[in-house]
Parts: structure tokens; sequence; C-alpha cells
């Protein structure tokens, strides 16, 4: 296990960067490197294999970016081998942000890159993989797509790879796919394995294709930043959607990500929280990736202000300007909350998360508390406040299943279709919980929910 770094690094060259990549990261404003990036550069400089854990919001990528950038620019990039690194990461959406990072850092030195993610034409990625990048960021999927049907196409020259958000890339959604992808690269290359959290497939997999890698952490097991407020709400499902609005609007013009456990709740939660005069936003994997792109541009420059996701959008995405996030729906895997709520106070700016918990998901919430070993503080609204809201949410929720239809009652075509499929599913699963919850009322009541 690396050790804390005895003297103080004050800047990226004290690390043994380049002068142009020293150069590159003041354009970008990195003043000082972060921790994850003081550990685990100078390992990395000396051609060393990396396991390293670090809290969301660190600066990871920075951190296998430059070393791999820097042994790129020793190779002479016009004269390097092409494909010389690939990176995988489990979302569309991180594989992009890391691509557009290595590109802000290269854009001095001749990088090519390309990008192979689902959703998108593999004939355009055909054409960007022609153009010989040296590095190639992507989803495993996508990435085997091409390695077993773009001719020419091989990665037979790589010398660095890099997993991003490992625990979830050895998931059984990845795991036969990165398993084929082992076998047609070169065993004699470098390895980083990045992540938030550590898993025993992680560990697993170390064994399997690391050399004698040196293992960092930077920070406890599972923890968030300390910068990070942590507040619990209980509410009973019945009145979710007004506690949420409730929250929403007394932190009225901030920027907001609420996750939620289905694809089906985050269309119709955009739709509510938009007809009580919200700017809201969905993004999920049902969405094709134009529109989640989409979706997610419209929340980085403030069009709209809150963005209603899935688990889609918790790993890695850097929004730096997010204020608040809230757990609509807990999630039934503890871990999965790290990520989440790391999507705001990154890079040492102050953050805000909100978990909204009924009856029925106490137990999940409870293991939260265990896993990163703190109790969070409790807020309780007065009930008149919640009732305030309560006709105006209900009339919300109302118009909103009517819009899925066209006037006069007849659906719409094509995606209307699937909306109001998605809808009803949804709203069914609401119905059911709260006649669970009317059950255990007695025992409920002890959590004071007003």
């Amino acid at each position: 296990m690396a050790g804390e770094t005895e003297e103080a690094v004050k800047t990226f060259a004290d690390l043994g960067m380049c002068e142009q990549l020293v150069e590159a990261c003041a354009r970008l404003g990195w003043k000082n490197p972060t921790k994850i990036q003081v550990e685990a550069i100078p390992h990395a400089l000396q051609g060393k294999d990396l396991i390293a854990l670090a809290q969301t919001g660190s600066g990871k990528t920075a951190a296998f970016a430059l070393p791999t950038l820097q042994a790129l620019l020793q190779s002479s990039v016009t004269s390097a081998p092409v494909f010389y690194a690939c990176v995988l990461s489990p979302t569309r959406e991180l594989a992009i942000q890391i691509a557009e990072q290595f590109e802000a850092l290269g854009s001095d030195i001749g990088l090519r890159c390309a990008v192979l993610v689902g959703g998108v034409d593999m004939g355009l990625q055909t054409i960007a993989l022609a153009k010989r990048p040296h590095i190639v960021v992507g989803t495993p999927g996508r990435l085997l797509d091409h390695l077993s049907n773009t001719k020419g196409f091989s990665l037979r020259t790589l010398k660095y790879l890099i997993l991003d958000e490992a625990d979830r890339l050895l998931n059984e959604e990845f795991e036969k796919s990165l398993d084929e992808i082992l076998t047609v690269i070169p065993r004699d290359r470098k390895t980083y394995l990045f992540s938030a959290t550590m898993t025993k497939k992680v560990r697993k997999l170390q064994r399997a294709c690391l050399r004698n890698p040196v293992k960092i952490e930077v920070a406890s097991k599972y923890s968030v930043v300390e910068t990070l407020r942590q507040q619990l709400l209980f509410c009973p499902a019945k009145y979710k959607e007004c506690y949420l609005v409730h929250a929403l609007t007394l932190k009225s013009g901030a920027s907001t990500m609420v996750f939620t456990r289905t694809c089906d709740a985050t269309h119709f939660l955009a739709l509510v929280l938009r007809n009580l005069g919200l700017r809201a936003i969905p993004i999920n994997g049902h969405m094709s990736q134009s529109k989640r792109l989409g979706a997610l541009n419209k929340f980085k420059a403030g069009e709209c202000n809150i963005l209603i996701c899935t688990d889609v959008a918790s790993r890695g995405l850097d929004i730096p300007s997010v204020d608040m996030v809230v757990n609509y729906d807990i999630p039934t895997n503890s871990k999965d909350y790290i990520h989440r709520v790391g999507r705001t106070a990154r890079a040492g700016r102050s953050g805000l998360a909100i978990s909204l918990v009924n009856q029925n998901e106490i137990g999940w919430f409870k293991q939260i508390e265990n896993l990163i070993g703190i109790r969070m503080s409790d807020i309780r609204p007065h009930q008149e406040e919640i009732m305030l809201l309560l006709e105006r949410v209900t009339e919300a929720k109302r118009i909103s299943q009517k819009q899925i239809k066209e006037p006069g009652g007849k659906k719409r075509k094509g995606r209307g279709d699937e909306d109001e499929e998605e809808i009803d599913k949804y709203m069914q699963e609401r119905w059911k919980i709260q006649e669970e919850e009317q059950k255990m009322i007695p025992a409920a009541s002890q959590f004071k929910c007003f």
C-alpha cells in the first residue's frame, strides 16, 4: 500500500511531469495536483501497474491520463505506435468525458483519440479508427464489436490498459466482454485499475492481469468527502413527490441531480416537475445516445437545473456545478450511494445530499449508514408545509399522465406508446408501495414522518 507522501508536492512538475503537460495542466486551470494524483503519478511514471482507490471527484482521470500521455510523448507522438492506450468505462457518458480530458491535455501535442460506445453509428466510429488514434476510449461491448467486425482494427500494439470504475466493469453485465478483450490484447503492457469502491472481483482481476501492482488508497474504503453534508428525510411513500418538491423549492435554482431506481420514474418525475414550473430534464439508459448527451449538455449549460436520472449518471461524470444530490429512491446496492453523492462536493467544493426514505427503504438506508460509518442528520419539515404542496403536486401528476396521450384519449404513435406503458407501470408500482405502507403504519409511526 502506497503511504502518504512525506513531503508536500506543490506542482505537477514536482511529480515528474514534463514541461508540455505541466503547461497543459495550467491551461486547464489545474494549479496543484490532488491527493490521488500525488500518490499515483510518480509510481505510474516509474512504469508500475496500479490499483487506485479514491473518492469520486478526486481527480482520478488525470491521475491515469497524465502518465499515459507522458509515456506517449517519450515515444514521440508522431512515431509512436497507434492504439497506444485503451481506456474502458462502464457508461457511454463517462467514456466521452474521459476522451474529452485526454484531448484537452493533448491538444498541443497532436494527440488523436477515438470514442467507441453504443448508441452511435459504427460506421462513423470505423472512420475514426481508420485515422489511427493513439488513445481508444470505450465501453466493453462496443469495443469488442469493433475488434470482431472492423477490418484492420486490433490492439496488438497496446501499451496501456486502463479500467475506470473497475468495480462496475467486473459486474455480470460487462464481465464476459472484458474477459474476451483480455484474451486479444498483449500481456506485456501497463495496467491501471481505478475506482471509488473496491470489490472482491477487482482483487480477482488484479491476479489475472496485473504484475506486482502498487496499491494506492487515499481514502477509507467506502467514504465521502468531508465537504459533503448528508441529510435524511423520512417520508410516507404516498407523499414522496411532495417531499421531493419541498426539497427542491428550499434550494430553488440550485443545480440538482435527482436519482431514481428506474427509467420509468425519470420520465414521469421530470414531467411532473415541469408542470410545476421547475426546469427538469430526464436521462436514463433507455434514451438514445443523442438524447442522453443533449440532456447532459442542457444540464451542464444551466438550461435545466434539475437532472432526473438513473444510476447511468452516477459514475464518474464531472459536472462541477452540482449543488445538491437527492436520492428520490434509495439505491438497493449500498455502494451505489457513494457514486451518486459523489456528483456533488467535487474538487474541494461543498455540496448537499438528501435521501428520501420511506418505510420500505429503511433496511437499505441502514446498510448505507453502516457502509460509510456515518449516522446522517434527520431533517423534518412541518406537516403543514407538505400538505400545502399536496394539491398542486396531485394536479401536476394528473396532468402529466394526461399529457402522455393526445387530445381525445388517443395514444401517441411510436415513442408515446412506450412512454404510456412506462408511466402506467411506474404508477402501478407506486400504488402497490402505498398499499403496503398502509399495512405498516403502526410499525412505521415511530419514525415520525410528519
